[in-house]
């Protein structure tokens, strides 16, 4: 019998540590991104968010580890920019050049077929502006044009380094748009930021780091959740005999001032079904999660920047 090899991620992050000097930034990281998935890649100023990229990117050589595209490093890849796009905080043009013709030099150096620069231009909502100069470019249309060059090769993986930096509430809305949609399309998508409310309303999967290290990783359910997962509140009209059916089951039912009981770790169906079965009519039943400074306080020791 034939066994085939479980495939890889589009993106794979082993046991990556780099060190600057005296100075540890990124400390034995390890996750996957996913395709079809948006995953915030979250932490403080300072956490390792940008050091890590630009391992992965291969614009600093790791002191130990691994970051891979499908299990190839970024300079190993065969014309990178048509597996990997990428827009980095210092992303820069050519003032005097016209977006169009930005977009047409980076054609040509990534061999990606001339029809491209208009239907990225396009995508990014750009078209009436490329002709224009981009030193006369706001900072999100020079935002969308980095987006756009990022999608010149139609890639496979999009990597965006503080995307919304500098955007006003329109262009936030139309990243959080665009996000979803490269998603839709089957792009694994990374994002990281500083900024866990902003980016919380677009993203599948979170990955929160400080100080270098891991801190947190899953589904933003499972995150926002705390370690033991999402946890459920829950009303009925016998909170004794459901608590006692509860721990009977295995599990912590802990009572609320307000009334009723908080069960950690479980969800609101798998409660449902052992009230159920005990006989217990319910009269309330939803999930709590934490709130998103409560999460980030407790993953990363510091305040939630809004």
């Amino acid at each position: 019998m034939r066994h085939h090899a479980p495939s890889m991620a589009p993106v794979e992050i082993r046991g990556l540590s780099k060190r600057f000097r005296s100075v540890l930034a990124v400390n034995d990281l390890s996750f996957d991104i996913e395709a079809g998935r948006v995953t915030g890649f979250l932490g403080p100023n300072g956490a390792g968010k940008s050091t890590t990229l630009r391992a992965l990117l291969g614009l600093v050589l790791p002191t130990s580890g691994t970051a891979t595209f499908g299990g190839a490093r970024y300079e190993d890849l065969d014309r990178p920019s048509a597996k990997v796009g990428a827009v980095l905080e210092d992303a820069s043009f050519h003032p005097g050049r016209t977006g169009r013709n930005h977009l047409r030099v980076l054609a040509v150096t990534g061999m990606h077929p001339p029809e491209r620069v208009d239907v990225v231009l396009q995508s990014v909502g750009l078209t009436a502006a490329a002709d224009r100069p981009v030193k006369g470019y706001s900072m999100g249309m020079r935002q969308r044009l980095a987006i756009a060059a990022a999608l010149l090769g139609d890639p496979e993986v999009l990597i965006l380094d503080e995307p919304t930096n500098g955007l006003d509430p329109p262009g936030i809305a139309w990243m959080r748009g665009m996000l979803r949609e490269q998603a839709a399309r089957g792009r694994a998508v990374l994002v990281s930021s500083h900024l866990l409310a902003e980016v919380a309303q677009s993203v599948d999967d979170v990955v929160v780091i400080a100080k270098g290290q891991m801190r947190g990783h899953g589904t933003l359910e499972q995150v926002l959740g705390g370690d033991e997962g999402p946890a459920t509140e829950v009303r009925s009209q016998d909170d004794t005999r459901l608590a006692s059916a509860l721990q009977a089951a295995g599990h912590t039912a802990t009572p609320l001032a307000s009334g009723g009981l908080i069960v950690p770790g479980v969800s609101p169906k798998e409660v449902g079904v052992i009230a159920h079965d005990a006989g217990v009519y319910l009269v309330g039943l939803g999930q709590q999660m934490r709130s998103l400074e409560q999460a980030f306080f407790a993953l990363t020791g510091e305040e939630l920047v809004t």
